[in-house]
C-alpha cells in the first residue's frame, strides 16, 4: 500500500495540535491531522453524559487565555461558528461568614467589592490593574512567543519602568501568598490572587505563584473567562471547520504509534492499524512528552541527555473532577452579588495553601480546595431554564502516601475511591449551599484513569503536559536544555503542553512548532538552491 504523503501529519487534535495545522495551512501545506479518539479537542470537548439534557465540558471550561491568546484571536474563529459567552461575574469565592471576594470584569464594580470589605483595597486593585495596562499586552505575548522571546521580551522591557520598575519584576517573582499580603489588606482582594493562582500547580507560598495570580486576575478584569456558547467542544469544532475550509484533513480513530525516522530525520508516522503517513515536511506532535520521548520515538533514537532528562520529568497532579446535573440554581446560603461562572472553594487563604501543600506532600487532601464551574449561569444553553450544569475539580497526588482526611480515600482511584472523594468535594459545596445535594439530579465523577482513557496526554489525570513549577519551564520544558518546540530528530517539533510555555488553552505550543517548522524548511529550501 503506497502510503498517503503530506507536507506535515500532525499528531493529536487538541487545541494546540488544531492550532499548529492552521498555521501551517495559513503558510500554505498541505495537512492532515490525526487523532487517537473518534472526536477532535483533546482536553476541549463537551458531552451529554451525565444527562441529556445538560451539556458538560469533559475538561477544560473557562477561557480566558484562549481570549487573550493573539495567537487564536488571528484565526478569527467567529467566522467558523464560534460564541463566547460570559457570566454576570468572572469569579466568586464564598466565604464561611456570607461574604463574597468577587471578580467582577468592571474593575471599578470589583474595586468597590473590595472595598466594602477593607477600605483602601479597591484604589490597591486599581492601580494593580493600572500597572497591567501598561504592560500587560507585552508580558501575554512574552509568555506565547519561543523562548527566549527576543522581540516581545523588548517590548516588555520598554515599558517595564512605566509600570514599575524592578519593583514590579520582584512583585512577579514573590509567592502569591506573599504578594497578596503585600498589597491588599483584606481577605477578600487576597482570596483573589491566591484563588487565580491555585489554577495551576505552584504551591501558593513558592516563586511563580504570584505572576500566576496577578495574570489570571487581571485577564479576569480585562478579557474576563469566556465559554464557548453549547460547550467547550465549539471551540475544536471551530478550529477544525477553519483548517478543513482551507485544505486540511483531520481523522479521528486514528492513533499513532510510530513516528517514522530516515535518515536521521522524522520522516512520517504509523498508526496503529498499521498505515503509513509520509511526511515530505514536518512531523508535530501534540502528545505528552512521555509518550513521545520513549514512546513514539524508541529510546535509541534519543540523545543519553533526553533519556536522562525524561527520567526526571515530572508530571503536575492528578486530577478529580465531579460534574453536577442540577434541577435549580446552587442555593448559595448567600447569594453572590453578581452570579459568577467560575467559583473558588476555600474557607481562606490559610485553607488553600493547606489543601494545596498536602498535595504536595502526596496526601489526598482533607478539605480540597476546589475549581468549580457554574456553565448554565455562564452559557443559559448548556441546560434547561431555571436548572445548573456544574462541575468541580481538585488535586490530588500523582503517587498517593496517605489520605489526610478521615482515611477512607486509599488514593488508588478505584469506584469507591472516586465516590467517597466525590462525596467529599460536595460536602465542601454543601457546607456553602445547603441543600445542594437535593437538587443534584445526576452525577459523574471522573478520575485520572477516566481522563486519561478520554485524552492520552492527562497522564495520571495531569491536565498541564508536567508541572508549572519553575523548575520545569522554560529552558528546563520539557527536560534541560531544550525549552522550544524543536526536538533532536529533525523535523520533528513537540507541539503540547509539554513544551514551553506549558499549559492552558492558548495556542502557544502548537504556534510554535508550527513556526519553527516553516522557519526550517525555508533554510532547507535556501540551502538546497545553493
Amino acid at each position: 500500500m503506497t502510503a498517503e504523503s503530506y507536507d506535515a501529519v500532525v499528531v493529536g487534535a487538541g487545541p494546540n495540535g488544531l492550532v499548529a495545522a492552521n498555521h501551517l495551512l495559513d503558510a500554505g501545506w498541505s495537512v492532515l491531522v490525526l487523532e487517537a479518539q473518534p472526536s477532535p479537542g483533546g482536553a476541549v470537548r463537551s458531552d451529554r453524559d451525565v444527562h441529556p439534557d445538560y451539556v458538560h465540558d469533559t475538561f477544560s471550561a473557562f477561557y480566558p487565555l484562549t481570549a487573550a491568546s493573539p495567537l487564536v484571536q488571528a484565526f478569527h474563529l467567529e467566522e467558523h461558528g464560534l460564541r463566547w459567552r460570559h457570566a454576570p461575574a468572572v469569579v466568586g469565592h464564598p466565604r464561611p461568614d456570607g461574604t463574597w471576594a468577587t471578580l467582577h470584569r468592571d474593575r471599578s464594580v470589583t474595586a468597590a467589592l473590595l472595598d466594602e470589605h477593607h477600605a483602601g483595597d479597591g484604589d490597591a486593585w486599581l492601580r494593580t490593574c493600572e500597572q497591567w495596562d501598561r504592560i500587560g499586552d507585552a508580558v501575554v505575548r512574552a509568555l506565547l512567543t519561543p523562548f527566549p522571546p527576543v522581540r516581545a521580551g523588548v517590548s516588555a522591557l520598554t515599558r517595564l519602568r512605566s509600570a514599575g520598575g524592578l519593583d514590579l519584576v520582584r512583585d512577579l517573582l514573590t509567592p502569591a501568598r506573599r504578594l497578596a499580603e503585600q498589597r491588599f489588606g483584606g481577605e477578600h482582594a487576597r482570596l483573589l490572587i491566591a484563588g487565580n493562582a491555585g489554577h495551576a500547580d505552584i504551591p501558593l507560598n513558592a516563586p511563580g505563584s504570584g505572576l500566576m495570580g496577578w495574570l489570571l486576575c487581571m485577564l479576569g478584569q480585562t478579557v474576563g473567562y469566556p465559554v464557548p456558547e453549547g460547550g467547550a467542544g465549539r471551540l475544536a469544532e471551530a478550529l477544525v471547520r477553519r483548517a478543513e475550509s482551507l485544505g486540511g484533513e483531520v481523522r479521528c480513530n486514528a492513533e499513532v504509534v510510530r513516528v517514522d525516522v530516515d535518515d536521521g530525520r522524522a520522516a512520517g508516522v504509523r498508526t496503529a492499524d498499521g498505515r503509513a503517513y509520509r511526511a515530505r515536511k514536518a512531523v508535530l506532535a501534540d502528545v505528552a512528552a512521555p509518550h513521545l520521548y520513549g514512546g513514539l520515538l524508541p529510546d535509541e533514537q534519543l540523545p543519553a541527555r533526553v533519556r536522562r532528562g525524561m527520567r526526571r520529568f515530572e508530571l503536575d497532579p492528578s486530577t478529580i473532577k465531579v460534574d453536577w446535573a442540577l434541577d435549580g440554581p446552587v442555593p448559595w446560603a448567600s447569594p453572590p452579588p453578581h452570579a459568577p461562572g467560575t467559583v473558588h472553594v476555600a474557607d481562606s487563604v490559610d485553607d488553600m495553601t493547606e489543601a494545596l501543600g498536602q498535595v504536595s506532600a502526596n496526601a489526598v487532601p482533607a478539605r480540597p480546595f476546589l475549581l468549580a464551574g457554574q456553565m448554565t449561569t455562564a452559557d443559559p444553553t448548556r441546560s434547561p431554564t431555571g436548572t445548573e450544569s456544574m462541575w468541580a475539580y481538585t488535586h490530588v497526588p500523582q503517587h498517593t502516601t496517605r489520605d489526610a482526611g478521615d482515611g477512607g480515600v486509599r488514593g488508588v482511584w478505584d469506584h469507591d475511591d472516586l465516590e467517597r472523594f466525590a462525596d467529599r468535594v460536595q460536602h465542601r459545596v454543601e457546607s456553602l449551599a445547603p441543600g445542594f445535594g437535593d437538587r443534584v439530579v445526576a452525577r459523574r465523577v471522573l478520575g485520572p484513569r477516566e481522563l486519561e482513557a478520554r485524552d492520552a496526554n492527562l497522564i495520571g489525570g495531569a491536565i498541564n503536559g508536567g508541572t508549572s513549577q519553575l523548575h520545569q519551564q522554560l529552558v528546563f520544558r520539557p527536560v534541560p536544555g531544550l525549552g522550544r518546540a524543536e526536538t533532536p530528530v529533525p523535523g520533528l517539533y513537540l507541539a503540547s503542553a509539554s513544551a514551553h510555555p506549558g499549559g492552558g488553552v492558548h495556542g502557544a505550543c502548537g504556534s510554535n512548532a508550527a513556526r519553527a517548522a516553516v522557519a526550517h524548511d525555508r533554510v532547507r529550501g535556501l540551502l538546497r538552491r545553493r
